[in-house]
């Protein structure tokens, strides 16, 4: 857990490790459809969503930001922020597509402590 609050939260995933600073924006009430929330909590939503793209961007410096909400397993609400590399294993391709090579990209040694106090900076 990188963030909370009482709408959402923030997390990284650390069940890629070819994918640094792959965060989750995860509602939490259980919505499955962008249009299941109101024009307010969509709105609060995405604030987050970039919030979140822009703490990785500052610790990451990543070549690309990819954004993603998808659902199909789990249909619960959540946006993939996901840093990309012209050099990680994928690129071009989704992380989810076909690798392209054999390569890992290297994480700041305190990257939980970095995204966090970039995500607890301004607000929301």
């Amino acid at each position: 857990m990188l963030w909370q609050d009482d709408f959402c939260r923030v997390v990284l995933v650390t069940d890629t490790p070819d994918y640094p600073g792959f965060c989750r924006v995860i509602i939490n009430g259980h919505m499955k459809e962008m249009t299941d929330l109101t024009a307010e909590e969509r709105s609060r939503l995405m604030s987050v969503v970039w919030k979140t793209e822009q703490a990785v961007r500052d610790v990451m410096h990543p070549d690309k930001i990819n954004l993603a909400s998808l659902g199909n397993v789990v249909p619960h609400l959540h946006w993939h922020v996901i840093p990309r590399f012209e050099n990680d294993r994928h690129f071009p391709n989704p992380i989810w597509g076909e690798a392209k090579r054999d390569a890992r990209t290297a994480a700041p040694p305190n990257l939980i402590e970095l995204l966090s106090a970039a995500l607890k900076t301004g607000s929301y």
